[in-house]
């Protein structure tokens, strides 16, 4: 069996993808450069471990179900002044995920709580946690069809299984009976095993309506809350910033005669 062959059997053997790729290039160098034999390995199998955290990440990113790529580089903290920018870098040492806490988000639409739970959830990703993303509208749909279809047990699994579950828009949509129950489950599950990031755009004492139920919505705060750390958010919408910027939002003829008076 000639050489080739047997780098190539060994390449599939191990499962390595980076190093056929490379292997020649960088013997031509080594040779060279008169690399020594240590050296060319470690440059060979460093790259072959960088290339399987990539797609080791890009895998997981896909089971995330991530709805955007966002990083905690492209928040824009001058926007919204009222985030303490050190206790969100705090927060991406993952240290709240090591020790199963929860994060809440609070603050009206558009302010950055998604932008902020999905870069947490990218960075929770990068270190190999697992990681499950959902909205509350699709959370109840699921549990609803779930319920409906036998099929509760499995679905419970895929929101309380993986080590950070982000739960986005509580708040937006009332939760009928079934799905709230369900829910408190979750969070009951979930409770001192696993770590939660949820965003909402209402307050802790408007919980009650979501669920249904004051009762409920307090039992569910109880476990949510016991150890968690809640980011409470104002400014204005980073949506309506760009509108405004491009030129959306112009003040009418009356407010323009008053800024000139």
């Amino acid at each position: 069996m000639m050489i080739q062959e047997r780098l190539e059997e060994a390449f599939q053997y191990f499962g390595w993808v980076r190093i056929p790729d490379i292997l020649h290039q960088h013997a031509e160098e080594a040779a060279e450069q008169n690399i020594a034999y240590t050296a060319f390995l470690d440059k060979l199998l460093q790259e072959e471990m960088t290339e399987k955290r990539s797609r080791f990440v890009q895998m997981r990113t896909r089971m995330a179900h991530l709805p955007f790529q966002k990083s905690l580089e492209t928040f824009d903290f001058s926007f919204q002044p009222s985030i303490d920018e050190k206790r969100i870098k705090d927060l991406a040492t993952l240290r709240f995920v090591e020790h199963q806490e929860n994060l809440i988000f609070l603050g009206p639409p558009g302010v950055g709580k998604s932008h902020l739970a999905v870069a947490l959830a990218y960075e929770a990703l990068r270190r190999r946690y697992t990681v499950y993303f959902v909205t509350a509208h699709d959370l109840v749909q699921s549990l609803q069809l779930a319920h409906q279809n036998h099929t509760i047990k499995q679905r419970m699994r895929t929101y309380t299984k993986p080590d950070l579950l982000i739960i986005d828009e509580i708040g937006y949509r009332k939760m009928d009976d079934t799905a709230a129950h369900f829910f408190f489950q979750i969070v009951s599950e979930r409770y001192e095993k696993g770590s939660i990031i949820l965003t909402s755009n209402k307050s802790f004492g408007g919980w009650g309506e979501i669920f249904g139920d004051s009762v409920l919505a307090t039992a569910i705060l109880d476990r949510l809350l016991h150890h968690s750390s809640t980011i409470n958010i104002k400014g204005e919408s980073y949506r309506i910033k760009e509108k405004k910027k491009a030129g959306f939002f112009k003040p009418e003829p009356a407010e323009e005669a008053e800024a000139t008076e």
